[in-house]
């Protein structure tokens, strides 16, 4: 566990050793502000939630998850610095979990930061602050999602470019399934249970689940099984790479 935290500490702090963390959080905040307040039109619904500032983020970590996860292998790959850190005195699956929570902490901070948001309707007005914090823990579930699915795909090339495409890709097709305009599509030529299975593969479902304040425990295990999931990926990947 020492040696998790050892990288998780490392990692963490090489993001804000350039300028480049304060760019994506400034970034960060500013387009949750502008979907939210412009393309969501908070104000002109008239009432005291945070649904616009939610729902938009989907969109919002597809584009700008990827570019945190990028870097986690890629990076480490080109430069070499990925057999100095396997040669440590730490276990492949630390070095993954380390540099994974990382990076998640890295993103949950950058929401953390939009707390001013919630204050904002509270003040104007007496939302349910059960549904908002509901909203706040699936958005960090699914950030760290995305995340787990970048960094398996960092981990497979050198490039960071190529890891930033194949991670919006992937996430596109794992949170677009269970929009409405797929799920008519395949509803279409599938019987209704191969549809609803198609529907609960999707970010989007169970996200929007707990974004409504339902926080049940199988949209939680969801996304906490596909970190997982893809954390073993990545494992497996490092090690079939270790000769390149």
């Amino acid at each position: 566990m020492s040696a998790t935290i050892t990288v998780f500490r490392r990692e963490l702090a090489s993001y804000f050793a350039t300028p480049v963390a304060y760019v994506f959080i400034v970034i960060f905040l500013l387009l949750a502000g502008m979907l939210t307040f412009y393309l969501g039109g908070l104000y002109e619904r008239g009432q005291a939630d945070l649904q616009p500032f939610f729902l938009l983020h989907p969109v919002l970590y597809l584009f700008l998850v990827p570019a945190v996860s990028m870097r986690l292998w890629a990076e480490e790959r080109r430069t070499g610095t990925i057999e100095l850190l396997l040669t440590l005195p730490v276990t492949l699956w630390q070095a993954v979990l380390g540099k994974f929570l990382a990076a998640w902490a890295f993103v949950v901070l950058a929401l953390t930061f939009t707390f001013p948001v919630w204050l904002t309707v509270n003040y104007l007005g007496s939302p349910d602050n059960g549904v908002i914090f509901a909203g706040y823990v699936g958005s960090a579930l699914m950030a760290g999602a995305f995340l787990a699915v970048g960094g398996c795909l960092s981990a497979a090339t050198r490039s960071q470019v190529i890891a930033f495409i194949l991670s919006v890709v992937v996430c596109f097709g794992l949170l677009f399934t269970g929009y409405p305009v797929v799920l008519d599509f395949v509803r279409s030529w599938l019987p209704a249970v191969l549809v609803d299975a198609v529907a609960q593969l999707s970010f989007l479902t169970h996200f929007q689940a707990i974004a409504k304040g339902v926080l049940e425990l199988r949209d939680m295990v969801f996304f906490l099984l596909v970190i997982a999931a893809w954390l073993y990926a990545t494992v497996l990947v490092i090690d079939m790479k270790k000769a390149d």
